[in-house]
């Protein structure tokens, strides 16, 4: 491995220890609130002890290594998208479930540099399941070489979708889009609730297509690599390449995803 995903490791193993320790106890949860948007039409996010604790060591050991490098994450560090070395963190992607006692949940962190994506780790605290990948080096599931399925039409495979927290007209077209999908006589449709988990599982070939309207950069930033060293292709909703910015996404197994894309660009909201 290289200096940059070693240290990665070895952050989103200090997070994770952190986030076990917390989930047997949830008591700790605190009772301070994301700030709510516009967007989130009210809705107040939960944000635990262990986000914030989770994300101080992560930083704190990445930057004992990199002391010159940008940190993009999810609680408290937000430098500028165009720093040449930055490190992309999401403390804890699945903050509901955590909060909620559903052992579903992941450190993510990823480490890009000039805007291009080099390395990711994804570990899923509970499991023990470790997610890496490096630029052309392949995407890895507990030392296992990933690889996407190879289903060839919708009939084939399984999809999965992320609802953001809007209950407004983004839920609304996420559900049209769902029936849509249904109507292609897909094998089901699962949420979960940890897009970064549910991006690794199209890597994996669990999954023939994944996608959420709205997502932030550290949702994505290290299951991004992963889906397409394993193979697949990850867009937009309309098709675009995808910026460090909030937005949609949307991950197939490349085979898919033309129809994939038709159906999600059509309800788009």
């Amino acid at each position: 491995m290289n200096p940059e995903i070693a240290t990665a490791l070895k952050a989103a193993e200090a997070g994770a220890a952190i986030l076990r320790n917390k989930f047997t106890n949830l008591d700790s949860i605190s009772s301070q609130n994301k700030k709510a948007t516009e967007e989130d039409n009210g809705y107040q996010g939960i944000v635990t002890e262990a986000d914030l604790q989770s994300e101080s060591v992560i930083v704190d050991t990445i930057r004992a290594q990199f002391p010159e490098h940008s940190f993009l994450a999810e609680e408290s560090n937000r430098d500028s998208v165009d720093s040449e070395h930055l490190w992309i963190i999401d403390p804890l992607d699945g903050t509901n479930n955590f909060a909620n006692g559903i052992p579903h949940f992941a450190v993510s962190i990823a480490y890009y540099r000039n805007g291009t994506p080099e390395c990711g780790v994804i570990l899923d605290p509970c499991r023990h399941d470790l997610f890496l990948t490096q630029r052309n080096k392949g995407a890895w599931w507990n030392g296992k070489a990933a690889s996407v399925n190879q289903h060839q039409s919708l009939k084939q495979t399984m999809i999965a979708v992320g609802f953001y927290y809007d209950r407004g007209p983004m839920m609304r077209a996420t559900l049209q889009a769902i029936e849509d999908f249904f109507g292609h006589d897909i094998h089901g449709i699962r949420r979960f609730g940890t897009a970064a988990l549910d991006l690794v599982q199209v890597g994996l070939g669990r999954f023939g297509a994944f996608f959420e309207y709205e997502l932030s950069p550290w949702d994505f930033a290290a299951a991004r690599l992963f889906v397409e060293e394993a193979g697949g292709t990850i867009t937009d909703c309309v098709g675009n390449p995808l910026t460090l910015a909030k937005g949609s996404v949307l991950a197939t197994n490349s085979i898919l995803h033309p129809v994939a894309l038709s159906i999600v660009k059509r309800h788009l909201p």
